[in-house]
């Protein structure tokens, strides 16, 4: 359904992003357990227990769950990491270096009320102060579990005597981009469908944000895969057809309901793109198809004069994705 070839890598760098954040989290020992009753769950569980208060580290994960928005909306998932446009790394780079400076600033505040914030958490477990005392480690040891980085490299096609054995596992990952993109775009659409137009009979323009940066991701990555390009056409001509200004509703919401409900779904999408490609359907008419399904259908009945062996529009096959 989808291949993508090996001259990708040309146009592609790799990015892989390595973030470190301490858990805060020691093994319970049998000396732990001193009391008849367990530990309450806010300070222990699974075998562990907390030694600081999990709420002074959310900054971190909320940080590295930036960083990795800003790879996905750009990038698809590459060699455990991430593979992004050429064109668009020095973009890239420049969010995460902000996020870095961010990440580094946290970490410093942390470090330096460290001890303070561990001696609140044994305030905060009136009963249970021996089991996080004696489980406290030194603030060096923290600091070395705590880091933000990230590669950016290029991968080449391996060349020499050993080029088959070392590029089988390359080619496969290649090969599997434009699906990997594709299966991204399927659950941003998804998530966008559930989140802001299920059951909505309006919605505000803000509604359409994930739409814009589903279509400019496919925009960015069109080179990935050939049927990439004609998707991201039919989504930019979708949002073309949306008045300028105002809420949106009626038979344009439903277009864009259907439009995101397709998108889900990556066989569909598929087909309709090649059919795009080939030059037996448009942008035009399979959003159409979303909107009056039942016309597109009459419209591409043969007439008797016809030759039977007329292609019909593509369009007619669309299925209603639930919507009709």
């Amino acid at each position: 359904m989808f291949k993508t070839e090996p001259t990708v890598l040309k146009s592609i760098l790799a990015v892989n992003l390595d973030v470190n954040i301490w858990s805060a989290r020691r093994k319970l020992q049998p000396g732990d357990f001193v009391h008849s009753e367990l530990p309450p769950e806010k300070l222990a569980s699974l075998g562990s227990k907390r030694i600081c208060n999990p709420s002074d580290l959310k900054v971190f994960s909320t940080l590295k769950a930036r960083a990795v928005n800003v790879l996905d909306k750009s990038g698809v998932r590459f060699l455990g990491g991430w593979a992004i446009p050429e064109a668009k790394a020095a973009e890239i780079v420049n969010g995460l270096d902000l996020i870095a400076e961010e990440f580094k600033l946290a970490k410093d505040k942390f470090m330096k009320n460290y001890d303070q914030a561990v001696q609140n958490w044994i305030k905060d477990n009136p009963g249970w102060e021996k089991i996080i005392a004696t489980s406290v480690v030194n603030a060096d040891y923290v600091a070395s579990r705590i880091a933000f980085n990230w590669q950016v490299f290029k991968v080449v096609n391996p060349t020499g005597r050993k080029k088959a054995l070392l590029e089988a596992g390359l080619q496969s990952e290649v090969s599997n981009l434009g699906g990997t993109l594709f299966d991204e775009i399927s659950k941003e659409a998804r998530n966008a469908f559930n989140r802001s137009f299920m059951s909505k009979s309006m919605i505000t323009r803000k509604a359409l944000s994930p739409l814009k940066n589903i279509q400019q991701k496919l925009y960015d990555l069109s080179f990935v895969e050939p049927k990439v390009a004609p998707v991201a056409s039919l989504i930019q001509s979708a949002l073309d057809k949306i008045p300028g200004r105002g809420a949106i509703s009626g038979t344009t919401l439903l277009m864009l309901n259907g439009l995101l409900t397709l998108l889900n779904d990556t066989s569909a999408l598929a087909t309709y793109a090649q059919e795009i490609i080939d030059g037996r359907s448009n942008n035009d008419s399979v959003l159409d198809a979303l909107v009056k399904p039942d016309k597109a259908k009459e419209d591409t009945k043969p007439k008797k004069s016809e030759d039977k062996k007329q292609a019909k529009n593509p369009s007619s096959k669309l299925e209603s994705y639930g919507l009709w």
